[in-house]
């Protein structure tokens, strides 16, 4: 049988074709594999680096957009002893993600509400069926609701931990501290004021403030325990180192709790100490007489003045609450409290001159210290000799109770005036040089006529026993529909303790507060802030170092001869 014929050779030069093919196929191959080989490792090198990063920062670094991480270098606040008053902690947050949602979103929903009751089943509703990647539903969520939630079994609800600010005293000195919004970021009081360094990344020592706990504490007690007694709308309070101008308190009432800032409203995140403005009355007198001394139209204690029922100044009558009739003393014009008497002095002084005194004290601007809670005095627009006169006697002009208590540092520190400071003196904050404002000799002679009116005067209730206090009270009438009220007032009391060796200031208020049956419907302040003074500084005066001694005195024999006290 004949075979049929074979298969066909191929050519040399097809061979070769063939081979030019295979070998562009492996090439091709090999490329391919590198590339996927090289995309393999960049997603390791991603997914580790991403850990890593999660491991520095915190699990929850990816829904947070750098306010947790802002939080999380965040340092503490502490007092002039070292006491934690801010600090950093891990909260939880709970948040969801609508698209992961595996179960019935409108039970899911109805659960939310019932154990967030925020909002109402319908918001968690549209939330959870909006499209939404990704949302809170609660940020500092308490251990409570975070096993609640958790117990729903719901992958799409996430519980992750953040940074989150802490008060640990909660009210305590909470308008000096002041607190964060959610991500961290300082807003009010000292939290605003040193946002910078508290957020530095590399850390450092914790901002130490000038507040003494104990003594913030007891302040606080004895003004909400006055405000309570005679319901006014609210109070404040200042204590101030004379010689550093520290403030080693202050306290603005209603209280607020800076852990939940949010829910305090309005009233209580008010700062009424350093950011509201007041007239605060008969106050002013003491800075009034000291100028007239150092001008030289005050040379005596025992200088008299015609002192009338009523005194008429630029068509308008002036008149006082117990009214001499007679020629009266300096001394005798402080200790009852005389706006006539007091109209005289600031006349003889001159507008130009007491505006002079008044900017050096720092009464006429925004205080220059640390928190952005700076109130802006109120001033006459034009110094004439009406408003020189009832500027003399604390009327016509607003400011804030830090302002006075700094005015009353200046007066009794020697005349330096220093600006107030929140945070502790030491070797990276010394204390101010100070500016000249009154000479030592009229400081000191100061002494004896504001202790004058505790032990014999308007501000009787205010003594302490053995603590020396010295001080003047203020009743100022407030304006009301344009019009000065005879019924609403603010009283405060500002003073100093021990007055013979002035070491600290104490200024306090209560605004709008009403008659008692133990004041015998009387409002003003001899009757409701001396007794809160007198309280505070027994309390506190312990506190500060300061030791009761009933046989030290200022030179009473300055201002005592020239009162009559028969007519007590």
């Amino acid at each position: 049988m004949s075979r049929g014929p074979g298969p066909a050779l191929v050519s040399a030069p097809e061979r070769l074709k063939l081979q030019g093919q295979k070998r562009q196929l492996l090439s091709m191959m090999h490329q391919r594999l590198m590339v996927a080989m090289l995309l393999f490792a960049f997603g390791i090198l991603t997914v580790s680096g991403r850990i890593g990063y999660l491991a520095i920062f915190g699990a929850d670094a990816a829904t947070t957009a750098g306010g947790a991480a802002h939080a999380a270098t965040r340092g503490d606040i502490v007092d002039r002893d070292g006491q934690p008053l801010a600090r950093t902690i891990e909260a939880w947050t709970v948040a969801v993600q609508p698209h992961k949602v595996i179960g019935n979103k409108l039970d899911l929903a109805r659960e939310l509400a019932r154990l967030m009751p925020e909002k109402d089943e319908a918001d968690y509703y549209a939330l959870l069926t909006s499209g939404k990647t990704f949302a809170y539903l609660q940020r500092r969520a308490g251990p409570r609701l975070v096993e609640a939630v958790n117990a729903l079994g719901e992958p799409g609800i996430q519980l992750t931990r953040e940074p989150d600010r802490l008060y640990p005293q909660t009210a305590l000195a909470a308008h000096v501290i002041g607190y964060t919004d959610i991500d961290g970021k300082g807003v009010a009081g000292a939290e605003a004021a040193f946002d910078e360094a508290l957020s530095d990344p590399r850390g450092g020592d914790p901002v130490q403030l000038s507040i003494a706990a104990p003594v913030q504490g007891a302040l606080r007690a004895e003004l909400a325990a006055a405000m309570t007694q005679f319901d006014a709308i609210g109070a404040a309070g200042v204590i101030m180192d004379v010689h550093t101008s520290e403030i080693i308190a202050l306290a603005s009432l209603p209280q607020l709790n800076p852990n939940v800032a949010g829910q305090g409203g309005a009233e209580a995140r008010f700062n009424r100490a350093a950011l509201g403005v007041y007239e605060l009355g008969s106050t002013f007198k003491p800075f009034t007489v000291a100028m007239g001394l150092e001008e030289g139209k005050v040379t005596s204690m025992g200088q008299m003045y015609d002192c009338p029922e009523s005194y008429e100044v630029g068509g308008r009558r002036i008149s006082d609450t117990h009214p001499f009739g007679r020629a009266c003393s300096v001394a005798e014009i402080m200790m009852e409290s005389s706006n006539v008497g007091t109209a005289q002095i600031a006349q003889a002084i001159g507008g130009a001159r007491q505006k002079a005194y008044l900017d050096k004290m720092g009464f006429t601007r925004r205080l220059d210290y640390e928190l952005p809670e700076r109130g802006r005095p109120l001033t006459p627009r034009e110094w004439s000799e009406i408003a020189t006169v009832t500027v003399g006697y604390g009327h016509g002009i607003a400011v804030t109770p830090v302002h006075l208590a700094s005015g009353y540092a200046t007066l009794f520190n020697g005349g330096l005036y220093r600006p107030p400071t929140v945070l502790k003196v030491g070797p990276d904050h010394p204390v101010a040089r100070g500016e000249r404002v009154f000479s030592e000799q009229t400081s000191e002679a100061m002494r004896a006529l504001l202790r004058l009116v505790v032990t014999h005067g308007t501000g009787k209730k205010a003594d302490a026993p053995g603590y020396r206090v010295g001080g003047k009270t203020g009743t100022a009438e407030k304006i009301v529909g344009g019009r000065y009220s005879k019924r609403i007032v603010v009283t405060s009391f500002a003073g100093v303790f021990p007055i013979d060796e002035p070491r600290y200031v104490i200024v306090v208020m209560l605004d709008e507060p009403k008659g008692t049956k133990e004041t015998f419907g009387f409002r003003t302040a001899g009757w409701n802030v001396a007794p809160l003074v007198s309280k505070t500084v027994a309390r506190v005066a312990p506190m500060l170092g300061v030791r009761p001694d009933t046989a030290r005195e200022p030179d009473m024999g300055q201002v005592l001869p020239f009162v009559r006290l028969d007519e007590e």
